[in-house]
């Protein structure tokens, strides 16, 4: 299939410095609400992508959960892929493609657990299916069918029909450290505008206009 013709005009009127908050956390809140403004579908999706010992690349698509200026959290399994490259190499990298709006965020890092409490109060939060889930769920190990899958639910889901789902202690939530945050907004004639911020110190970033 040759996609060679495949393209898009981006027709936006591009981004500048003085548009930026100096700030990146802030930033990405503005973009954020924009995404949500314009009804994107789950705005939240961003692909990670996470490098273990084997140094063999993987990334998946996870749901951002909570930001603020000390990171970016999600949630998953312990046990699964994802966790065991983090525990090999707790580094990731995280991109958000809003393409609607002609924009994506990458943001890069280090990466941690945060804490039980946080991850608990997360899951209290959650309808009680996905709570059941997170106890079904293997996550990334290979299954015989889905019926099994679907079998293990419905024990799950009967054995605490009554009562409140118990936390998991193999499953809960990471935050990515930022150490730098690149907003991309598409333009004219593939020119389009990069702003990455880096981190100089605790709380004080720099700000560069990247090539296209």
């Amino acid at each position: 299939m040759d996609l060679t013709n495949l393209r898009a005009k981006y027709t936006t009127k591009g981004l500048d410095i003085k548009d930026l908050n100096p700030n990146p956390f802030l930033q990405f809140e503005t973009w954020f609400n924009q995404a949500m403004d314009a009804k994107l579908t789950e705005p939240n999706a961003f692909s990670l992508a996470t490098v273990g010992a084997d140094m063999m690349p993987s990334i998946r698509t996870v749901l951002l959960k909570i930001f603020d200026e000390k990171g970016f959290v999600f949630f998953t399994n312990y046990k699964s892929k994802k966790a065991s490259q983090i525990n090999e190499n707790p580094k990731a990298a995280a991109l958000f493609a809003w393409l609607d709006l002609e924009r994506q965020v990458k943001v890069e890092g280090n990466i941690e657990k945060i804490s039980t409490t946080e991850s608990l109060k997360y899951f209290l939060s959650r309808p009680k299916g996905s709570q059941i889930g997170a106890w079904v769920s293997h996550q990334s190990q290979i299954i015989s069918s889905r019926s099994l899958l679907e079998q293990k639910f419905d024990e799950i889901r009967r054995k605490f029909v009554k009562g409140e789902v118990p936390f998991p202690d193999f499953w809960g939530g990471y935050i990515i450290k930022p150490t730098k945050i690149e907003f991309w907004q598409g333009g004219q004639d593939r020119l389009h505008d990069r702003f990455v911020y880096e981190l100089q110190s605790e709380n004080s970033w720099s700000i560069s206009r990247l090539a296209p």
